[in-house]
């Protein structure tokens, strides 16, 4: 049996999203000139794929996925093609390629494929999910946000969001579009892409956390006071919140601060309840946890109902010593998530 690799040895993933007409494979044309031993995985919805007839010459492996839409085919497509590729570079058939990029369908709900790849034992004991990367349209991005529910999963899991066609947009549309994204994921940066121009270090280490780093800079992905805090009042003077109005009525933004250390096993019996009950509703979970008993914090991160395997970090990223949660929910009052995590960890505390 094989020994476990590293954080270092494990495969980066990228997730490459966005709705139909907004960049995707020209930005992904031009990450291969900068990253050639990179293997792209490519969707398209449809019986005939054109796509990956876009794509110029790379040195990594490319699989096309047609027939229809990756996140309604993931136990069939996405996880075998992922297995076949890395059997095919470990036996040396296929180039040594240093990282997968995913490019999805423009109408697929990305949660599925994020639950395959967090979820599913054989790849994620050789991938890690580096981060998603979403392309938003600027002249029509706010009319497909409204529109339709596939732009706004894909914006609200987004570690960053790709602006283009912003050449084609007026400073108006810019305006309203950005103000729209910052309500559905307020923690997400936002680049301005130009005929698919980005540095492929804004779009690479926007995971969990750079395993490279001596100090992980959580604030970078955690940013929990970018969140509006959650709707509801808790108990025992644990939690800093207050009231605050949503625009969305079906994708909220919110966060949870603790002030005193948290029982593990109550944040773990809360998060597990609210991911058996309710998963299609919880798109994303980010925290940074002072647990009781531990004198450095506890990073979790989750996405619908998996709960990625917590990581201890070596030191606490800045003085604040709160525990901070941020979610991203869609059709889930935050006052319902705040409610759960309090009574679990203060009946944990007794």
């Amino acid at each position: 049996m094989s020994q476990s690799l590293t954080p270092r040895e494990l495969l980066p993933v990228t997730l490459l999203t966005g709705f139909l007409g907004s960049g995707k494979t020209t930005v992904l044309n031009h990450l291969l000139r900068h990253l050639p031993l990179t293997a792209v995985v490519m969707n398209e919805f449809g019986e005939i794929g054109l796509d990956h007839q876009l794509l110029e010459e790379s040195r990594g492996p490319l699989a096309l996925l047609s027939g229809g839409c990756v996140c309604c085919q993931i136990q069939g497509t996405l996880a075998p093609t992922l297995k076949n590729l890395y059997m095919a570079r470990s036996s040396g058939k296929l180039p040594p390629y240093e990282r997968i990029i995913i490019e999805t369908t423009g109408i697929a709900d990305p949660a599925p494929i994020l639950d395959t790849l967090l979820n599913e034992r054989w790849l994620a004991a050789r991938h890690k999910l580096d981060g998603v990367v979403t392309t938003v349209d600027a002249v029509f991005g706010l009319q497909q946000l409204e529109a339709h529910f596939e732009a706004s999963r894909q914006v609200a899991v987004a570690d960053r969001l790709l602006l283009s066609k912003t050449d084609l947009a007026t400073p108006e549309q810019i305006a309203a579009l950005t103000a729209r994204l910052a309500e559905l994921n307020p923690a997400a940066p936002i680049d301005t892409v130009l005929n698919g121009r980005i540095d492929p270090a804004r779009v690479t280490h926007l995971g969990l956390f750079n395993p490279l780093d001596k100090h992980p800079d959580v604030a970078k992905w955690l940013a929990h006071q970018r969140y509006k805090p959650a709707s509801r009042t808790l108990l025992g003077g644990k939690a800093q919140v207050a009231t605050v109005p949503m625009h969305d009525t079906r994708i909220q933004a919110f966060s949870l601060t603790f002030d005193e250390p948290l029982d593990w096993h109550g944040v773990l019996s809360a998060l597990e309840m609210l991911q058996a009950f309710r998963p299609q509703n919880l798109l994303r979970m980010k925290a940074l946890v002072n647990v009781k008993g531990k004198a450095n914090p506890v990073v979790l991160h989750g996405v619908q109902h998996l709960l990625y395997p917590p990581a201890e970090l070596q030191a606490w990223p800045d003085d604040d010593r709160r525990s901070r949660f941020v979610f991203i929910t869609s059709d889930l009052e935050a006052g319902f998530v705040a409610k759960l995590l309090n009574d679990f960890t203060q009946a944990a505390s007794v």
